[in-house]
């Protein structure tokens, strides 16, 4: 008799998206690593809020997080 398993989720997706009470995944804005120095103030702000993700994205990470 073969028994199915749960879909384990994958701990470093986790750690890198947020899923909200909607279903949307966010992501973190790109470009915020390093030479910030060059980069205005209000791009640097801008750059600290999370950003949404595409549909078909959003869809392979619902998968690795078990959802």
């Amino acid at each position: 008799m073969k028994t199915s398993t749960k879909a384990k989720t994958r701990k470093s997706i986790s750690k890198r998206f947020r899923i909200t009470k909607t279903g949307k995944v966010m992501r973190r804005a790109v470009g915020q690593d390093h030479l910030l120095a060059k980069q205005t103030g209000h791009k640097r702000r801008r750059l600290r809020k999370m950003v949404e993700m595409s549909e078909s994205e959003a869809k392979k990470i619902k998968k690795l997080l078990a959802i």
